[in-house]
Order: C-alpha cells, then structure tokens, then sequence
C-alpha cells in the first residue's frame, strides 16, 4: 500500500498529527510512506522522516496563501510518479491543491482521499476540499458532533466520519516521570524565584482564547492561603502589538501580582519537564478545545489537570481524572478546585487510553480499509468490463450465423373436414362346439367378409328378417365344423 500525506508545515502541531511515528508505522509494515510539505530539505524535521524510511518531497503549501495554486503540476506529477494508494491531507490549504491537481491526473487507478479535521472550522468554501473526501478524521466527539450539525445544515452529502483521538507516546511521556537533577538546577539558575514555589503550569501562550485571565482569580483569592504559589506561562514576556497580551500585563502590575507569574518562553523543547514538575497543569482555554494535548501529556505524566468541562477537556478529563473538572466560567468553583487540589494532592492513575498506539492502529485500519475498497471497486469494474466484452461476442456471432430452413405447415382446410361416425360393432354367437381350429377359421371367415364388403347404409331390418338370419349363419357354421 502507498501512502501520501499532504501538510503545510512539518513544525505545526507536531504532537498532535502523530507524523513520525505514523510515517515509521506505515515503513514498518512494509508500506511506502510519501509526505509531501513545505519545509525544507536540510530541516532538522525532514532529515528524521527520512531517517525512519519515509519518501518526502518539498512542495510550497503555506496556510491561506495563493502562491500555492503554483504547485498544482507539480504535485499532478507526484502522485502520476508513485500511484498512491490513500492520499492523507492534514490542511485545507493542502487539500485545494489536490482537488486541482487530480483533474487531470492519469493514473490506473483514483487514488481514496481521506483528511482529519483538527479543529472547529467552518463550514464554508474554503473548508469544502477537506469535506469533499471519502473519509474525514475528527479528533474528538466535540468536533464530531459540531462537524454533523455543519453538514446538515449546508445539506452537504453524507461521509464516513472516524473518530480517532490524538495520542501521547507513553515512551516519551511515562508516568510519574521526573525532572533531572541537572535541569531543576539549570532551571532554578534561571529562574530563582521558582524556588521552593506550587508551580501551576499554563502551557499555551497568552490569547483571548486561551483563558489567562482566569489565573488572576486564582492569584488574587489564594495568596494569602497559599504564599508559595506561583504561576509559570509558557510564552514570551513581551509580544510588541499584541492586545491581549499587553492587557494581561497591565492587569498583573495593577494588582501586585506580576511578582508571582513568570514567563519561560513559547519555543521550548523541554514541556516535557515543565510538566512533570508541575504542582498543577490549568486547562482554562474560553473557547472549546478539539484535543487539549498538553492536559494529556501532564495526565499520562501523573500530574493534576483542572479545566473546564467542555469540549475535549470534558472528554479526556471525566474518564481520566473527573475530580479536575470544574463547572465552565466559574471563578469561585475554580479556586475551591485549585485549592483542595493544593492541600491534598492526588493524582491521575497510569491509564492505557489515548495513546500514540491506540491512534496509529485506528489510523492505519482506516487506510487499509479504503485499499481494500479500491481493489473491490477494480475488481468489480473489471468483471463487468468483462461481461460487457462477452456480450458483445456473442451479439456479433449471432450475426453472422446463417438462418436456418424451417418447414412450413400449412394449416388444415377448414372446408374439406372429414367427419367421422361411430359404428357399432355386429354381435356375433359363439359356436357350441370346442374345436379350437374351427373357431380360428369361423373367425377368419367373418374377419375377411367384413373387410371385403364395403360398408353401406341400408335400411333397418325386421326382427324376423334378423332371425332367419342367424339361424343361416348357424347351419353354415355347423357344415364347416362337420367337413
């Protein structure tokens, strides 16, 4: 089996598309892994696909630019060259250039497009090229649902929608993981005012979508309570031009609480220690949340998790760990949350669920099963393709057999009818003597006399008339008897 995926950029969301470790999986079993993106070829990235036995070609498909309806041929002639089997988009940018591409693509066989949705888009035109596809791939129930209520309402045809939640690498993320020596005093060198700190770690950058406000109900009401808590964001701590960025500084200043929030950065490679080390990891994002992967991480670490329940918080957090869910845009159920949590610490159990495993074996099922559709599909096309050659045949021998010569009966004349009467036979007395050869004789006798005289109507005879008769008969046949 032959496998394309198409993706804007390698860097996006690397965790989350599971692109590594799908494109080692697809080598392992003995298929071809193609991946087709922008980045480039001396990229740390691109080298460790390579690595792992993967086919990448660079094609230009940023997100949202027109450049890339430059690169239509060029992938026309990627998928004339390998012929793949399953095309996989990964973006909507991407899935326009293929939908353009296959047009006038010559191959032996279409190849069976399926794309995830990552995310709460909408549903409109530009969206409509990841729709238009045999299967689509949702990360979650939230988007499931949302994606069935889009296509409703545009009265779009129905798909075969897949469910496959994103995975952590247990690997990578095992549980009860802890920080190294020599990154908690690399990290205390850096940051000394973490030092003997409650870390509640907010792992996404600062955005008016993200939730950070929350954190200053957090501080505000439990400082006093807790004055070793500290908040650490994983974002910079300046972003020139950013509106949401710059009113969360100012209210943090206003409110004496700048002091008790430090920023670490948004390009880390280390959010695995980040996480481990925290006391608490926040999952306040305002708007709904379609994977929540760093509240996944810090679960599969054994690290607290309290969030919202909506969305995919909801999803992984009530099987998980339901103890941190809290009542959505609740600042006084948030804070009671975040301080039992402190007083009393219990943390998530190991779990076996979503996992790097679990979402590469749905995935590859899901590719396995459109193969095995398209080879039915070639199967059956060429069984008719078949049937309709034989037909053919045979419509073309009928022709050119000569016809054949029938006899023709002509129907009876129905004015020359012959009539037939029934006529009775003559009763005829036995003879009294025993002599087998006399009666054989009589019998020949009268069989000669009947057939030798025609048959004629006469008139009826008198009684005495037949009697004088018989009585003849009898006398002649007593002299034969005698001679």
């Amino acid at each position: 089996m032959i496998v394309m995926r198409l993706l804007s950029s390698l860097k996006h969301d690397e965790s989350e598309r599971g692109i590594f470790h799908l494109g080692r999986a697809l080598v392992k079993n003995e298929h071809t892994s193609i991946i087709v993106s922008s980045a480039d070829e001396d990229n740390d990235l691109v080298k460790r696909l390579k690595r792992d036995g993967n086919i990448y070609h660079r094609l230009y498909m940023n997100k949202k630019s027109w450049l890339s309806l430059l690169h239509v041929a060029s992938l026309r002639r990627l998928i004339e060259k390998y012929n793949p089997d399953v095309i996989h988009i990964h973006s909507r940018t991407p899935a326009w250039i293929l939908h353009l591409a296959l047009r006038r693509t010559r191959v032996k066989r279409m190849p069976k497009l399926v794309s995830t949705m990552y995310g709460f888009y909408p549903i409109n035109k530009y969206s409509q090229a990841l729709l238009d596809v045999d299967t689509i791939i949702t990360v979650s129930d939230s988007v499931t649902n949302y994606l069935k209520k889009g296509l409703r309402r545009e009265e779009a045809g129905p798909k075969v929608i897949k469910r496959i939640y994103r995975g952590v690498d247990t690997r990578r993320y095992p549980y009860r993981h802890n920080p190294s020596v020599y990154w908690l005093r690399h990290t205390f060198a850096e940051y000394p005012e973490l030092e003997h700190k409650k870390w509640l770690v907010f792992p996404t950058i600062i955005g008016n979508e993200y939730g950070q406000e929350w954190l200053i109900d957090i501080l505000g009401n439990l400082q006093e309570q807790f004055p070793n808590i500290h908040v650490i964001i994983m974002d910079e701590d300046y972003r020139e031009g950013d509106v949401a960025h710059e009113d969360f500084r100012q209210r943090s200043n206003t409110l004496g609480l700048s002091e008790r929030i430090t920023y670490v950065g948004s390009k880390r490679n280390d959010m695995r220690e980040w996480l481990s080390a925290a006391n608490i990891v926040m999952a306040l994002a305002n708007e709904p949340e379609s994977i929540g992967i760093n509240a996944l991480q810090a679960i599969h670490l054994g690290t607290p998790v309290i969030g919202w329940d909506q969305a995919a918080f909801s999803e992984i957090l009530q099987p998980l760990y339901p103890q941190g869910l809290v009542k959505k845009y609740n600042a006084k159920a948030l804070c009671k949350s975040v301080r039992n949590q402190l007083e009393s610490v219990t943390r998530p159990e190991i779990t076996t669920k979503f996992t790097m495993r679990e979402m590469i074996e749905e995935t590859l099922a899901v590719y396995q099963n459109l193969h095995e559709e398209a080879l039915a599909e070639e199967q059956a096309a060429a069984d008719a393709a078949a049937v309709k050659r034989i037909n053919k045949s045979l419509k073309k021998a009928s022709r050119s057999i000569p016809e054949s010569a029938y006899v023709k009966i002509e129907p009876a004349d129905k004015a020359n009818k012959v009539k037939l009467t029934k006529i009775k036979p003559k009763r005829v007395a036995t003879p009294k003597a025993t002599d087998s050869s006399a009666v054989s004789k009589a019998e020949t006798s009268m069989s000669k006399s009947v057939t030798s005289k025609p048959v004629t109507s006469k008139p009826v005879a008198s009684k005495s008339d037949l009697s004088q008769k018989e009585a003849a008969s009898d006398s002649e046949i007593m002299e034969n008897t005698k001679k």
